[in-house]
């Protein structure tokens, strides 16, 4: 079997923790992969680029990317800042647009979720009263192959604290709301026409991922109040962390390789 040439916007702040979540969800035997990782060049404008970085990554390459068969843009913490204000918009919204005009499997997570859709649909994002943070169960409105094998109910852990707008969501027919938590949080949304992909969960997270988020943050800024991640368990205590995400885990992203292999089959 041909192996998919796969791109990763690896803006996350654990870089070297996310490269290694994503090498493993995207590893599955039914499906031979092959991941290009990139950092934005303007982020790291006027400064060295750190070697914990450069030995992962390249510099994005628009030319390239054009050559590749699906990709990923990561979240970021910077849900709180504007967009306008990130210093790699415009290197950002000029990747979104090359793999659109392509034709290339796109899947927006969680702050790449909201910018791609603030790019393409004018979609807003506010800033929710408190983090999300924790594991949820969710609902599925729309049945879409990507989640097929996922019954109602199953669990995906989420950490941000923006939300994109409801009705701006609803009244733009392109798009469509395939999953949501229980509570009425994004989960999944889609334009299949686009081959574009956004997810508001960190589906990619291993089971100590929340467990470091919250400390970070802690060690960060010990001034302020932080509630650990709910329904997961007491990240003070040395305890192993459930993985109730595991099998939904396994289950997308094998769900999302197919549809790329698929859409590259037409291609051909």
């Amino acid at each position: 079997m041909q192996a998919l040439h796969i791109g990763i916007l690896n803006i996350m702040h654990d870089k070297e923790a996310t490269s290694q979540r994503f090498h493993r969800v995207l590893s599955t035997p039914e499906q031979p992969v092959v991941i290009h990782e990139y950092y934005p060049r303007q982020h790291y404008a006027g400064r060295l680029v750190p070697d914990s970085v450069a030995r992962l990554m390249q510099p994005l390459n628009l030319s390239a990317v054009a050559q590749l068969d699906g990709f990923i843009v990561t979240g970021a913490p910077i849900e709180t800042i504007p967009f306008s204000q990130i210093t790699y918009i415009q290197e950002l919204r000029d990747l979104m647009e090359t793999l659109v005009s392509h034709r290339i499997p796109q899947l927006y997570l969680c702050w790449g979720a909201m910018a791609a859709l603030n790019h393409f649909y004018g979609i807003t994002k506010h800033r929710l009263p408190h983090k999300l943070f924790g594991v949820y169960p969710h609902q599925i409105l729309q049945e879409t192959p990507l989640l097929a094998g996922l019954t109602p109910g199953f669990v995906a852990p989420h950490a941000r604290y923006a939300e994109m707008d409801a009705d701006q969501l609803a009244a733009t027919p392109d798009l469509r709301v395939d999953a949501v938590t229980t509570a009425g949080d994004l989960f999944l949304v889609e334009n299949g026409h686009q081959r574009q992909t956004f997810m508001f969960a960190h589906l990619e997270y291993d089971r100590w991922a929340l467990v470091h988020e919250y400390r970070r943050e802690l060690l960060a800024h010990p001034e302020r109040t932080y509630h650990p991640a709910e329904n997961d368990f007491e990240p003070t205590t040395m305890a192993v962390p459930p993985f109730a995400w595991q099998t939904s885990q396994h289950r997308f992203f094998t769900n999302w390789l197919a549809q790329v292999a698929q859409w590259r089959a037409v291609q051909v």
